[in-house]
């Protein structure tokens, strides 16, 4: 007969005067773009200098980049910019700040359900507050020792997910004692994203009182150089559209917004096919923004806004802005489906590490 103990021999206790350390939970991070902390022309200068110095939106050399942005843009830009921040800013602060808290609360809330206090949910902000390097601190100092950092763009791009994940990368740098970390891919054609998209598309178009002669769908613009040079966001967002046209039955048009310098854009503009929709005789629209996890200023202001006066003034009758999937029932319940597929073998693997 074998003297081995019948079961596993018990964990030793820490040794007196040992640190305090937190293990075993795991850390979801859900991280969007960013905004400024008032829509005033100081506060707007800020957020500015800090999205406009990424090198991974301006690929312009610093050398020549810095004195056209400190010299020319951060002196005239801000006071317009904070102008449309001022018509879209709500009670609860910038829209994009509020929809993005209140989505990591509502999957702080599902999660907790099947998971209790394992699983600790938070957000953070590419550019402006909260920050990603002080919440993956926080993240960790709760005992998160593994960390799926979240970048809500469904369709990858260089300037958005990378910019994110060069953030994370760097916040983690700076640290002793590192978590381990997963990033979330795109899911520009994930079917939940797709059924997620046509449920809310539907129940919107089906409040309206006109049925539209055309549904727009208009995602962020990038330089046109992004594609020529790799990038999968142009071909990421046409995938999008191509599901979502066949999930809806109805053809849809893209395009791309919120231009930005002299450089060739991805084509056609947004502003561009609101006149020509307008002058070829369609009257009444619907537009929809599939690249946008949440309402923000670029669609709140510069699609339900100024685009429809675009539409309006090139002969259009009648205009609607769709909402994004925001902290919707169709939309929390897709980034639960999305999120859970990246969490395999953490989720499984024993609450106790220690």
């Amino acid at each position: 007969m074998s003297d081995l103990p019948a079961g596993p021999a018990p964990v030793p206790a820490s040794p007196a005067g040992h640190p305090p350390v937190l293990l075993g939970k795991i850390g979801i991070l859900l991280v969007n773009l960013g905004t400024p902390d008032a829509p005033t022309a100081a506060a707007v200068r800020r957020y500015l200098a800090e999205f406009l110095s990424d090198r991974r939106v301006i690929e312009i050399p610093p050398l020549l980049w810095q004195p056209i942005l400190r010299g020319i843009i951060l002196n005239t830009r801000p006071k317009k910019s904070a102008h449309a921040y001022s018509q879209v800013w709500t009670e609860e602060g910038s829209p994009l700040a509020a929809i993005t808290a209140r989505q990591a609360a509502a999957l702080r809330a599902h999660l907790g359900e099947s998971h209790g206090e394992r699983v600790i949910v938070d957000h953070a902000m590419r550019y402006g507050r909260p920050s990603i390097a002080e919440r993956i601190t926080a993240l960790k100092a709760q005992g998160c020792d593994r960390i799926l950092v979240a970048p809500l763009y469904p369709q990858y791009c260089g300037a958005t997910t990378a910019s994110v994940n060069d953030a994370v990368f760097a916040a983690l740098a700076g640290m002793r004692w590192q978590p381990a970390l997963r990033t979330l891919p795109p899911y520009h054609d994930h079917p939940a994203y797709i059924d997620a998209l046509t449920a809310s598309i539907r129940q919107q178009l089906a409040g309206l009182d006109f049925v539209p002669d055309a549904i727009v769908a208009s995602f962020h613009g990038m330089p046109r150089r992004t594609l020529d040079l790799g990038d999968p966001y142009h071909c990421h967002c046409q995938k999008t559209a191509r599901l979502l046209s066949a999930a809806l039955g109805r053809q849809l048009i893209v395009c791309f917004q919120s231009r930005f310098g002299r450089a060739r854009w991805l084509e056609p503009s947004t502003e561009a096919t609101f006149e020509r929709l307008g002058r070829e005789g369609v009257r009444r629209i619907a537009v929809v923004a599939p690249g946008f996890a949440a309402d923000c200023l670029e669609t709140l202001e510069e699609l339900a806004i100024r685009g429809r006066e675009q539409f309006m003034s090139a002969g259009g009758e009648r205009f609607a802005y769709l909402h994004c999937l925001n902290d919707s029932a169709p939309g929390m319940a897709m980034l639960e489906d999305v999120i859970a597929g990246q969490l395999g073998g953490w989720i499984e693997a024993g609450a106790d590490s220690k």
